[in-house]
């Protein structure tokens, strides 16, 4: 399939660039969770083309090269096609037809096209609609509409050719002269009534190439913004373009937003707002374009619960889970208009703000949302904590639709005991205290330095410290030697060996008596694939490395990890997981999926994608920004930028130029000295911890 994207629009077709209804893929035009076109497919007297290349030109921009079927033997065509489609405001596709003859001839070209204006979830879980139809022919074109009571979506199809018009499609009856072209421009705009967001145009035509994705800035402006790279290794810096590129396509500006832009998820699922993953990716591309984390915590704060609502499983203080616009939600048929069914983002939400700050030196930002990050901290006491035992754990109110699992790893069956049974309600997982821990601990910083409260900033700390000491008791496996996946509802620990034990130390609650075990099981064979640390150890009950969360490698995951690796001083091991993951990019052309297959590295010798994987995802296109910062070892301290570089001998040498930040721009510059290569790594680094 071919996925061409721009913000919260995004089409996907197939090869030829037509679309078909498909049982496997979400195919169509959609844009705000609805698909606006389901059916677009393209003939030549009658006869379905063949393609003979696809170029992804950009990441709004696709153009095909197209013949007319002949069967099974190839035949010289008389004819070709190109297609060139940039999709924006619905999408605009340039059709040129070629003569390859010396005889004039009459074509008939027809695109029929088809509109079922599904909401994205009906599509998943093929729902049928509810509402009315109506399709016209009206000045010259096609329209396509559906209502529901106030729910109004709309389809308008017009060419710059003169064709015939029905309600099935577009016809153009041709005259091609020999070796000559017939050319038309047409354009498919979608329209949100009731959202205010109808468009009268595309927002690409005819010689509009130059990208502005989401917002009023060329592509080529928000690559040149960023810090330029420089290093050894060719295939890091195409996948470090990729991921700037990406970055700028999963841009989406929520109508709140006034303009400004936020991460999207992923394509195609996951095109809007989500609090854990806006957050995350925000994190990762802090030193690469800081703005983005000043519009989600600005949006997210303007999200805040603020209410008791058990359908939203919302709390005064919670950061929103997840936002959709199409019709589920307009219905409350799903609980997403917002939903609140994730625990994880609302400490996030603070640590975000802290690290934003430490960065940018943004302290205004700070103060004005002092009152979202005192009731982000408020939640964590007054209402996550459902077991009484001052941790925060998870059950959701909304039994027939809302998420069972509210940490990030969310599928129905991640959380789970060693012999592979699934515990019982509420669950605390490992990770979510870590966060619970950082976020007082960073609140604390703020609320001395910023907003100038030391009452406030002296009890977070100790109860941060509290945290701290109860936690390294109650989550330690004595026998095993790592922190246990969860405690389940009567405060018994959910023994698996997962992940998560990584973004502990990311978080900094481990114990420094407890990191070198941590590290020893992060590295070693059961968790480590060679291509990075899989989601849950091999040999637990539910292990399966084409399970979700149950032993696939999530590139996010594991950037977060060598973070934590670095904060307790495991330079050679955080240089490991980096290599890892960014020779995984380079096999997947530099884009790295949501997940892919945990198998060993020696049994595969390439990086096997999950099937139903979100690509482009943001946090993964952030995971190779974290990863130059994690190599580079740069951090904020006051108003300097510390460089201390451990990198893969593989890059050899690495310059990552003008960095911006509160100290205007500075370079970083490391040489790759450390061997990755071969087994498992022997423990040679030098261990440091920081609080």
């Amino acid at each position: 399939m071919v996925r061409i994207l721009d913000g919260n629009t995004f089409v996907v077709s197939d090869e030829r660039g037509d679309i078909e209804p498909s049982t496997t893929e979400p195919t169509g035009l959609f844009s705000y969770d609805t698909r606006f076109l389901s059916s677009w497919v393209l003939s030549i007297d009658g006869l379905r083309l063949n393609a003979l290349s696809t170029y992804d030109l950009q990441y709004f921009e696709a153009r095909f090269f197209l013949v007319p079927a002949t069967g099974t033997l190839y035949i010289d065509p008389k004819v070709s096609v190109i297609r060139e489609r940039a999709v924006g405001d619905g999408f605009h596709e340039e059709l040129t037809i070629l003569s390859h003859s010396d005889r004039a001839a009459d074509i008939v070209v027809r695109i029929d096209a088809g509109c079922d204006f599904a909401d994205l979830f009906e599509i998943k879980d093929a729902l049928p609609k509810l509402g009315t139809y109506d399709t016209r022919v009206a000045d010259g074109r096609l329209v396509f509409s559906y209502e529901r009571e106030t729910f109004r979506r709309e389809t308008t199809i017009s060419s710059s050719a003169p064709a015939v018009i029905d309600e099935r499609g577009l016809v153009f009856n041709v005259r091609l002269e020999a070796h000559g072209s017939w050319t038309t421009d047409i354009s498919v705009v979608t329209s949100h009534v009731g959202l205010g967001m109808g468009a009268t145009g595309t927002k690409y035509g005819r010689g509009k190439r130059l990208a502005r994705p989401n917002m009023e800035q060329s592509l080529e402006q928000w690559v040149a913004d960023a810090p330029r790279l420089e290093c050894g290794w060719e295939p890091l810096r195409a996948t470090y373009r990729r991921s700037l590129i990406d970055l700028a396509a999963l841009r989406f500006s929520p109508p709140i937003a006034g303009g400004r832009s936020l991460p999207a998820a992923g394509l195609p699922w996951f095109m809007t707002m989500f609090g854990r993953d806006s957050i995350f990716t925000s994190i990762q591309a802090l030193p690469f374009a800081s703005e983005l984390a000043a519009t989600t915590l600005r949006v997210l704060g303007d999200w805040q619960g603020t209410r008791l609502d058990d359908f939203r499983d919302e709390d005064p203080g919670r950061i929103l889970h997840e936002m959709r616009y199409g019709e589920m939600a307009a219905f409350e048929e799903r609980p997403h208009t917002p939903y609140y069914g994730s625990v994880d983002a609302t400490p996030l939400y603070v640590i975000l703000l802290d690290e934003y700050e430490r960065w940018t030196g943004d302290r205004a930002l700070v103060r004005e949302l002092e009152r979202e990050a005192r009731a982000a901290i408020a939640w964590i006491d007054d209402y996550a904590d459902l077991m009484g035992n001052g941790y925060i754990s998870y059950k959701r109110r909304n039994e027939q639709a809302g998420l069972e699992n509210q940490s990030w790893k969310d599928s129905a069956n991640s959380i789970s005991y060693s012999d592979g049974r699934l515990p019982g309600f509420p669950r605390a997982t490992c990770e979510l205290q870590g966060y619970a821990y950082d976020a007082k601990v960073r609140a604390a910083r703020l609320a001395r330095l910023v907003w100038k409260d030391p009452a406030y900033a002296d009890r977070l700390e100790a109860e941060a410290a509290d945290l701290k000491r109860r936690f390294n008791r109650d989550f330690w496996h004595t026998d095993g030697g790592y922190f246990v996946l969860a405690l389940d509802a009567d405060g018994s620990q959910v023994d698996a060996l997962a992940s998560n034990i990584g973004l502990l130390l990311w978080s900094g609650i481990v114990d420094v008596s407890k990191a070198k075990s941590i590290v020893d099981h992060l590295m070693g064979p059961r968790l480590w694939s060679g291509w990075g640390v899989r989601t849950l150890a091999e040999g637990e009950g539910r292990y399966n490395p084409v399970g979700y969360h149950l032993g696939t490698v999530w590139p996010f995951d594991n950037s977060f990890i060598a973070w934590g690796l670095r904060r307790y001083g495991f330079k050679a091991e955080a240089a490991r997981i980096a290599a890892g993951i960014l020779d995984a990019a380079e096999l997947f052309d530099g884009r790295l999926p949501e997940a892919f297959a945990g198998y060993e590295r020696s049994q595969t010798r390439y990086p096997v994608r999950y099937p139903t994987a979100c690509s482009p995802q943001a946090w993964s296109t952030g995971a190779p920004l974290l990863l130059l910062r994690t190599m580079l070892g740069l951090e904020p301290i006051g108003e300097h930028l510390v460089v201390d570089p451990a990198m893969p001998a593989s890059i050899e040498h690495l310059e990552l130029l003008d960095i911006p930040g509160r100290w205007g721009r500075i370079d970083a510059i490391g040489r790759g000295r450390i061997d990755v290569a071969g087994g498992r790594m022997p423990s040679t680094s030098r261990r440091r911890t920081s609080s």
